[in-house]
């Protein structure tokens, strides 16, 4: 692989966990701690919970990028 190749892969590998980390603490922020304390009711946990959904569906896509990436560059 070139230099090149193995740094846009890596680039995109730490955009895809900051992405995976960055949901997971805002949805659970959001959900037990944000929602509750303004008192806000139920449905908007699920808008929550489809924008966690959301950034992890954009993360499965990024990691299968990333795979077929690899794929191609190994011949």
């Amino acid at each position: 692989m070139s230099d090149e190749l193995d740094r846009k892969m890596a680039r995109k590998g730490r955009h895809t966990a900051i992405v995976i980390a960055g949901s997971i603490v805002l949805w659970l922020l959001a959900t037990n701690f944000v929602g509750p304390a303004l008192g806000l009711p139920g449905r908007y946990a699920l808008l929550f919970d489809f924008a966690a959904l959301a950034a992890l569906i954009y993360a499965g896509v990024n990691i299968v990028q990333i795979w077929r990436m690899r794929q191609e560059s190994q011949g």
